[in-house]
């Protein structure tokens, strides 16, 4: 327990950036603060954050630290819930991370089904906006499951879902080009912001087709690229699920096909909840 109050104290100190903040923040002094942190590098076996005169800075022993010390935090808070909920004091909760695209065109009906089926289990849903991102918020312990693209060198269990399906997006009265992105080369494009992971979906896609594409707009909110295509500002990558049936645009479906793969992904065996969970993914048609 005093390792696991150690991993709280370091975290809030590259939390807050602050020695002072932190200890204001735990509620602790900071002589005391400070003694717990030289008791955790002592027992990693070097310095773990650099102290400089206006910052704190994770050494790169902390930086391989930090994430497993949140993953132990967040398991031992997850333990409790489940000592609790086995003695009836509160009802279960499932905490899903996943991407944007995913949060608005996959788990909606997903979402509602669970709550249909399992009305007393509540759900936490932490989004993200790239696979990365996503793959390193879940191997840090933020959710019991994750929801996304195959994440890159994943040590736990990984279940497909089956292939997210991309189509492009036009305004209503644009009658140009047919399910070819050659077609859209030279057009200026709903693209998407950098950070948003749709972004290399919409890079990668053109670059097989032959070109880069001239971007004439961002969207950081994955939910906008459609409504920008919509009004005439260019065409736009989106993935099919993401467009409600009353859609008032143009959609064509691409040739060759453009689509990735979903899975859901979990640190280790999932427990009967996120097990629950992934099973009903599983049944829904992407």
């Amino acid at each position: 327990m005093s390792t696991l109050r150690r991993f709280e104290y370091l975290a809030a100190v590259v939390d807050e950036g602050s020695f002072t903040r932190a200890a204001e923040r735990l509620h602790v002094t900071q002589p005391a603060l400070s003694h717990q942190i030289r008791a955790l590098e002592q027992d990693a076996g070097g310095a773990l954050l650099e102290r400089l005169p206006r910052a704190i800075r994770l050494t790169a022993m902390g930086r391989a630290m930090l994430p497993h010390a949140r993953a132990a935090l967040a398991d031992a808070e997850r333990a409790v819930c489940a000592a609790r909920q086995a003695a009836g004091l509160e009802a279960a909760d499932l905490r899903v991370a996943t991407v944007y695209s995913v949060s608005l065109g996959v788990l909606p009906p997903v979402l509602r089904e669970w709550s249909r089926r399992y009305p007393g289990v509540a759900i936490t849903l932490f989004e993200h906006r790239h696979t990365g991102e996503l793959r390193e918020a879940t191997l840090a312990g933020q959710a019991d499951l994750a929801v996304g693209p195959r994440p890159p060198d994943w040590e736990g269990p990984v279940r497909t879902l089956g292939e997210e399906e991309f189509v492009l997006v036009l305004a209503a009265d644009d009658l140009a080009g047919s399910g070819r992105l050659a077609d859209f080369a030279e057009r200026g494009w709903v693209h998407y912001a950098p950070e948003n992971g749709l972004a290399e979906v919409l890079d990668q896609a053109c670059a097989a087709a032959g070109f880069r594409p001239r971007a004439a707009i961002r969207a950081a909110q994955t939910a906008a690229a459609p409504l920008l295509a919509a009004a005439g500002l260019g065409p736009a990558l989106v993935p099919s699920n993401l467009l409600p049936a009353a859609f008032e645009g143009r959609v064509l479906r691409l040739d060759p096909p453009v689509r990735r793969e979903l899975t859901v992904y979990t640190r280790g065996t999932q427990d009967p909840v996120s097990a629950a969970f992934a099973d009903l993914l599983a049944e829904a048609e992407l």
